[in-house]
């Protein structure tokens, strides 16, 4: 028999109620997103208390967890302060931990954590460059990315090919494009000559190469792609190409604000 306590900055899991899901526990603490964790659950990758976990299973403190086959300490990983990195990702650089071409990922350029992984908050295409966030808590990521969170994208985009008023209003309108409709929340131009024009772009969703992908839908080219801001969080003006900033406590905190967290 199992008692339950009030959680405390002391006691493991304090910003987790006894009894919480599993997949949502394996998550705040690092092991991958809620999705990544639901999968390995029905895979059967995921065991508690010697048997096999099921989908919405309850986590309690003190209950045994493996992963992989793996024992998980939740005591010593939900006790690990929430960090989150800005990376300034360069072009050429993959978002992912393992690449079969062995081009370079944007996780070797992050520091060692002592416990948990780094988990990326979406992804940005190989020529896409700018604002790429981390974190090792990902029940954060999982906030940050899910849809009904609505958090804006914006994005400075070079563009090659003639541009009118038209097709302006079309992109802000919505574009069909192979799997549903989107949209720019807002766009504006914001310098360039010729046949290359700036713009500056927003949107509230996370498809794959979306801004890319609407502005092709009217034959024109982007020749250079930076995300400049996701959410709350903007990409630091003096964050050269390559390198990160780990946000503060207090910049931790206000932005789980924001999420409702």
């Amino acid at each position: 028999m199992k008692t339950k306590r009030t959680p405390t900055e002391s006691d493991p899991g304090g910003s987790l109620p006894d009894g919480e899901r599993l997949h949502k526990v394996l998550a705040h603490a690092g092991l991958g997103s809620r999705r990544q964790i639901e999968q390995w659950i029905r895979e059967g990758r995921v065991e508690i208390n010697n048997r096999q976990a099921r989908l919405g299973e309850r986590w309690h403190r003190g209950d045994r967890v493996k992963v992989h086959g793996r024992p998980v300490n939740l005591d010593r990983r939900l006790t690990t302060r929430t960090r989150v990195l800005v990376y300034h990702k360069p072009p050429g650089e993959v978002v992912t931990r393992r690449d079969p071409q062995g081009r370079p990922t944007v996780f070797q350029r992050l520091p060692k954590l002592g416990k948990g992984r780094w988990v990326a908050v979406g992804r940005l295409d190989i020529n896409t460059e700018g604002l790429l966030l981390l974190t090792n808590d990902g029940e954060l990521a999982n906030r940050l990315m899910h849809p009904s969170g609505e958090l804006e994208r914006e994005y400075a985009v070079r563009v090659y090919g003639r541009v009118t008023d038209d097709m302006l209003e079309r992109l802000a309108q919505g574009i069909e494009l192979e799997d549903g409709p989107a949209r720019f929340e807002s766009i504006e131009p914001v310098g360039g000559g010729g046949a290359n024009t700036w713009y500056r772009v927003t949107l509230k969703e996370g498809r794959n190469r979306i801004v890319r992908r609407l502005w092709e839908a009217l034959g024109v080219t982007v020749s250079r792609l930076i995300r400049v801001r996701y959410g709350p969080v903007a990409l630091p003006p003096g964050l050269k190409i390559g390198r990160f900033y780990e946000l503060t406590p207090k910049e931790v905190q206000r932005l789980e604000a924001e999420l409702g967290r």
